[in-house]
Parts: structure tokens; sequence; C-alpha cells
């Protein structure tokens, strides 16, 4: 107990400012020109849960709510500086507590009291190790570190918990990303299970603070404004309807009686049961398959089967394209998703002037437009592509286009071009004619913004600045002021 009139050195949270009146750092209200019908977000402005989330710089040990985070190793000895301090204020009966839970799996939560904290409990948790090589398996683990820790508080009845950040340096996870997964999965919780909880402290320090303050509007943005605003900088992957990482090669898939061929009738007995064993494809092992590449080769393969080599040759660079690092590639923003076109087509914009060609690892950007295109090309899609001040270094040659046309499937593909002087006009019609059949009909050149106004309607596609320049410099008198 403190001294009597000496100042309480815990914090309670409820002195604390909500998510949803912490100003901006700059000190300044930021002013936003989108339509908000032009856009659905997958995290849509929410004021009951912004009043529920608080971003607090400082010690988590001392705040005074019903459970604190502590993230440690899998043994709960674990020295960094946030278990450190939770051992200090909590006293020795905490370490002799931790002795009986017997350690901690990674992903898991467990709990003791708080001892000698203002909180009354302490949610232990143990956060992966990060390697490139096995990203997947840490970005799951971290979901379930989060999750875990927010489904311990609902089933304990717990009004307040304050999390930590739980992916310490330690171990090595990249900040940027470990806080993407931490604020989409508590977000998810809260939409679904929090009725309960009244708050959730991001408790951070001075180094994570800016990533957090610059990621929190992207899942819990505080106006319509703001979330018209962000939606372009979400990522492509955002998990499932609970935040969960999704890897669709590792989803089982089972089906009903996969040894029996489909039949009209309901009648099956036993004898026609048993005749099918050992002619599913499991048994067969795919039959012979040099002999499949030969039908290949000679194009004798039924539609059925290309399509599922296709498929399983998708499946691999996909695998590839989520296991590699394309911070770089994304950077440029050569590629992103933006709004509908007047068919409620989804709108790709692809930026010639961003793609240096000859400094960039090419096969990494192949990857990077298989990673971002993936969710789009199951339905109808359209890609513009603005040509604006693009040099030789930024030309993609037909081999690389031709690789990507083989790999993404272009069957609901549309393609306007935007600015494309004579030679790559020639370029982009032998393409068509010659190296992709079917392709031509479904490329379309534009001579003007406002030629492409009349299939995508201006606020429904975010255009580059350089470009709204170049053609009101070139034709003043067609050109239409835009807020971008």
């Amino acid at each position: 107990m403190d001294p009597l009139g000496a100042r309480c050195q815990f914090v309670e949270v409820q002195t604390l400012s909500t998510w949803e009146w912490q100003p901006d750092p700059e000190g300044e209200e930021k002013e936003y020109n989108f339509s908000q019908q032009a856009f659905l977000s997958p995290f849509p402005y929410r004021e009951d849960i912004n009043r529920k989330i608080v971003l607090y710089n400082g010690n988590v040990a001392l705040l005074n709510c019903t459970a604190i985070v502590n993230t440690s190793n899998e043994t709960l000895t674990d020295k960094n500086p946030i278990s450190e301090s939770i051992h200090t204020y909590a006293g020795p009966e905490l370490r002799d507590e931790m002795l009986k839970l017997k350690g901690c799996r990674t992903g898991e939560a467990k709990m003791t009291k708080g001892f000698n904290l203002a909180a009354r409990f302490i949610i232990h948790t143990v956060g992966p190790k990060y390697k490139t090589k096995y990203r997947t398996a840490a970005e799951n683990s971290l979901y379930n570190c989060y999750r875990n820790v927010m489904q311990l508080a609902k089933e304990q009845a717990m009004a307040s918990v304050a999390v930590c950040v739980v992916s310490t340096t330690k171990r090595g996870y990249p900040l940027e990303d470990a806080t993407h997964i931490a604020l989409r999965t508590v977000r998810r919780f809260l939409e679904k299970y929090g009725e309960s909880i009244e708050t959730v402290v991001f408790a951070v320090t001075d180094t994570e603070e800016p990533t957090y303050r610059k990621l929190l509007p992207l899942y819990y943005p505080r106006s319509e404004e703001e979330e018209c605003a962000s939606l372009p900088l979400i990522p492509t992957d955002i998990g499932n309807s609970e935040g969960e990482p999704v890897v669709p090669e590792r989803q089982i898939r089972i089906a009903e009686k996969p040894g029996c061929l489909e039949v009209d009738s309901e009648a099956e007995t036993l004898d026609s049961d048993l005749g099918q064993v050992g002619t599913h494809a499991f048994s067969r092992m795919e039959g012979d398959v040099d002999k499949q590449r030969k039908l290949i080769l000679q194009g004798q393969l039924s539609d059925a089967t290309m399509q599922k080599q296709h498929q399983r040759n998708y499946n691999r660079w996909l695998c590839r394209a989520r296991a590699e690092d394309l911070s770089d590639i994304a950077a440029l923003k050569a590629l992103y998703q933006t709004g509908v076109d007047m068919c409620g087509r989804t709108v790709m914009v692809l930026v010639g002037r961003n793609i240096p060609v000859t400094l960039i690892d090419m096969e990494k950007a192949l990857l990077y437009f298989i990673h971002v295109m993936d969710h789009i090309t199951v339905k109808e899609y359209v890609m513009v592509y603005f040509h604006t001040l693009t040099g030789e270094h930024n030309h993609l040659d037909s081999e690389f286009l031709k690789k990507l046309h083989e790999i993404v499937d272009t069957n609901f593909f549309q393609c306007f071009l935007s600015y494309v002087n004579f030679s790559c006009q020639v370029s982009t019609w032998f393409f068509t004619t010659f190296s992709v059949s079917g392709m031509k009909q479904k490329v379309h050149h534009v001579e003007t913004l406002q030629q492409l106004f009349t299939c995508i309607l201006p606020e429904q596609i975010d255009i580059p600045p350089f470009v709204l320049e170049y053609d009101a410099r070139v034709r003043p008198y067609t050109h239409t002021i835009l807020s971008v």
C-alpha cells in the first residue's frame, strides 16, 4: 500500500483517452476527398469498438485493469524488459506461481494472479521466433497468442485487458508485420465476442508507438472518411473472418465418398462400391508422369486435365509468393487495388513509371503480382495501365507478361492502356496477336483520362498525381480536377 497522501504510481485505465478521441501526432485534422459510397472496407468504422481501444505509451505493469499480458519464452523465464518489469512490481510470489504452470507452448496463453500489481491477473503468452523460411508458421503462432489472450479474457469475464507487444526484439519478428496481426486479431474478436470486454489497451514503447499510430486507422478508422482513406493501405492478406492467416494450399477438403464415381442413381450396392476401389487418383498416383508430359507437349490433354495442371502450377507459385519477403516490391506502389468500374468490376491499377525493370528482381515482381492478384482473379476485374512518363528502363518485356498470363487466370480480365506511345502500341498488338491468343479483344487503348472516366468514375480510381499533372499540361481544356 502507498503511504497516505503519496502519489500512486499505477495508472487508472479509465483516465486514458480512447482511440476514438486520440488526436493525430501532427496536431491537426486531416482532410479527405473520397466518396464514402465508393469503398467497402473489411474493417468499417465502428464507434462502439473504437470506444474500447486505448493506445498507451508506457509500462504495461503499471496499468490498473483486470489483466495485463506478459510476453515470455517456453519456460516462462525470459528476461525481456516487459517481463522483468512485471516481476519487479508483482513481487517474488509471481515467480513461485509460474513454476506451477510448468512452462507454456508457443501461441498458448496461461493465467496467474497479479499479486502486488494493480491488475488482478497476468496472462502469460509465448510469441514465435521469426524466420523468413517459416513465415507462415510464425504468423499462425502470433495470431494464436493474441487470440488466446482475448479468449481467456472473455472466459474469465474480464472487463479490461492491457496487451503488450508480444513479439519481442529478441524473437526477431518484424514490428510492422506483427502489428498488423495484433490489430486485426483483436478487431475481429471484438466484432464477434467483445460484448463483455469494455477496454483493450495496446501498451507500447516509444519505438513501437509510431507503427501502431500508423496502422491503427486501417483496422479502427475513427470516421467514415478515415475508413475510405485507409482502404488502399490495407494488406491483401487480412486472414479469415477470425483474423487468422489463411493458406489455401493447406486447407483440407473432404469429398463425399472419394473412392466412388458420381452416378445418377441413388441406389448403390456394396459390390459397386468395392468395384471402384483402386480407381481413384490417390491409388493410381496420377498414372505415368512421362506419358502425361508427352500428352501435354502434343496438346492431347483434356480441358479438365489442363485446368488441373494449371491450378497445381498456380498453387506452387502462390506458395512461394506467400513465403517470400516482397516488401521492397510493394514499396514501389506499382500495382494496387482501387474502386470498381461502371459494371461493378474490381479495378486494379498498374503504374509503368514505378517499375524499374533494370534495378529489381523481376521474379520477385512476378511473385508480388501473383500475391496481390490472388483474391481478384476469381471474378471479373479490370486492369488500368498508366504508361505516362515511362522510360526504356520501365518496359515490362513480353516474356514477363507471358509468364504472368500463364500463371494467373485471365478469363475475367479487361485492360485499359492509358497514354501509350506508338512503340508501346506496336508491342501490345504483337503480344496480344501472336503471344497470347484471345487477349486482343480484352485490351483497349485510352487516349485521355476523360475517355477512361466513361468506363470508371473519377472517384472510383486512385490516379497517381504525376498522371493528373501530365493530363492537365497536355490537355488543359479537357482536364477535370480530381482530389486524390
